[in-house]
């Protein structure tokens, strides 16, 4: 696997090649062994850069990591610190950015780069382009919401846009695994942070945007959000983009990509006509027509017009690759993605999935996309994590009673509060809607029921959890993952799969 470069070759000016900086004191041709950002992994021969955050200043740890032997350091402000080379840049994250890019190779410049921003769809469109491209004979990486996949390699992931020296790191160990290409989620948060700065994308992608991300620790409001998620459009040399979402225009100022654009209306590059909802016994999905650029019909097992979107923007993507009509159809007909309305197959009798929603926009939106199917009953189960804003828990509780005619209340990482109580808030909204509720904490009892009752056309729905496979429980992570629950519920109570 990949190999870092060895300690005897590298010098501070080969990472300053491609940036601005001034030389406070020392020289920018001391060798370095290793770049850091995190004071606890400095050593001897360390470049450290100090990121002002939000809680603490890196630059308060300066003292420390030169006592560990740091050979340089780069700075927004000069330190008193004597006998260290200081650098001094306007923006220690861009910095990082730029440093990392040098580190590991200008790694970027070897692969093609994806970028796709938006408030949802991201996850589903990442694999769904990973699945066409692998299909098609290029070998492609992913970073995302769930997971980073470097060939066969799977980490779970921490942020949606890792930091950037992670995204570098990443994108070094792809290229050194002969992958071609990596599609990856862009945050808002990830543009604002730079964790994508240091190069260019080749495309850059806009699924939709929706009022989300804004308070305090995030976006200011919404016109700072839509800036944000515009300034890839500005870092890419390709853009595509859903030209129906009504911010269209807004995430279009300033850039400087070339534009191309999906969506319903047939002034679209790419565009969807004859869309039928599918339905049969366990079984959810959509099929459409694809015009423009490409000409074919589409089949999705994932249910939802939004999947429509979804594939469209994967399929204007793999255009550019020359990808076959067939290859997209067959890879597109077998994706999955884990926890997003991903269908667990248990019975004739009703469907049951698995999916993330864990806030009133993403239920409202999976709901309201469901009851288009006209189920018999569509039944919803959820819980609301613990050491959060309460406000969620009545928010959710509204959307499930008004949508869904039987709402399960459960449990879903309580941290440090009590489950009951969180359940008795959830309660306390949903009671006072049309829905029907039962209030069941054990979140195992709470599928079982789900399954046990489930009428002939039901659709459930398990909420919240989505790809997580833990509980989290007064600061611990305990294992569970639903679709181990359902298994083994199927194996103690074989009824629920008939």
């Amino acid at each position: 696997m990949f190999k870092k470069k060895t300690r005897e070759t590298m010098k501070l000016i080969d990472l300053l090649e491609r940036m601005e900086y001034t030389c406070l004191q020392g020289d920018v041709n001391t060798e370095i062994t290793t770049l850091v950002y995190d004071s606890r992994k400095a050593e001897k021969g360390s470049v450290f850069v100090c990121i002002p955050g939000t809680v603490r200043d890196a630059h308060d740890f300066a003292p420390d990591v030169v006592e560990k032997g740091a050979a340089a350091l780069i700075v927004e402000r000069q330190l008193p610190i004597p006998d260290v080379t200081q650098i001094l840049v306007k923006n220690a994250r861009l910095a990082l950015a730029e440093m990392s890019a040098a580190y590991f190779g200008h790694p970027a410049e070897k692969l093609t780069t994806i970028g796709i921003t938006g408030t949802k769809g991201k996850t589903t469109t990442t694999y769904m382009v990973r699945s066409i491209l692998e299909s098609a004979g290029y070998p492609t990486g992913l970073i995302g919401t769930i997971e980073t996949i470097i060939g066969d390699e799977c980490t779970p992931a921490g942020n949606t846009t890792p930091e950037s020296y992670i995204v570098q790191e990443s994108f070094a160990k792809m290229v050194d695994a002969g992958l071609k290409c990596v599609v990856m989620e862009v945050s808002s948060q990830g543009l604002m942070m730079d964790r994508v700065a240091g190069f260019t994308f080749d495309y850059g992608i806009f699924t939709n945007l929706e009022k989300d991300h804004i308070g305090p620790n995030e976006h200011k409001d919404m016109d700072d959000y839509i800036h944000w998620k515009s300034v890839l459009f500005q870092r890419c040399k390709v853009g595509i983009l859903n030209g129906d979402d009504s911010h269209l225009e807004k995430i279009l100022k300033d850039h400087t990509c070339e534009v191309e654009l999906f969506g319903m209306r047939e002034d679209a590059d790419y565009y969807a006509k004859d869309l039928h909802l599918e339905k049969k016994p366990g079984f959810l999905g959509i099929r459409y027509h694809v015009c423009g650029k490409m000409d074919f019909p589409v089949e999705i097992d994932i249910p939802g017009r939004f999947s429509v979107y979804n594939s469209l923007t994967a399929i204007a993507i793999c255009h550019h690759f020359g990808v076959s009509p067939e290859i997209i159809q067959e890879a597109l007909a077998k994706v999955k993605v884990k926890g997003r309305v991903e269908l667990v197959p248990v019975s004739e009798r009703y469907t049951l999935m698995i999916d993330y929603a864990h806030n009133a926009m993403a239920l409202d939106s999976l709901l309201t996309t469901l009851r288009e199917y006209h189920p018999k009953r569509l039944v919803c189960m959820f819980g609301c994590g613990g050491n959060r804003s309460k406000v969620r828990r009545y928010e959710m509780g509204e959307v499930s009673s008004r949508l869904a005619d039987l709402t399960v209340v459960t449990s879903d990482n309580p941290r440090n509060e009590d489950p009951e109580a969180i359940i008795d808030d959830i309660v306390s909204t949903v009671e006072k809607g049309p829905g029907e509720f039962v209030r069941i904490t054990d979140r195992k009892e709470a599928i079982h029921y789900c399954m046990k009752h489930a009428q002939e056309g039901d659709v459930i729905v398990l909420a919240g959890k989505g790809h997580e496979d833990y509980q989290e429980i007064c600061g611990k992570k305990y294992p569970m993952d639903e679709r181990v629950l359902i298994q083994e519920i199927l194996a103690e109570d074989p009824a629920c799969g008939e």
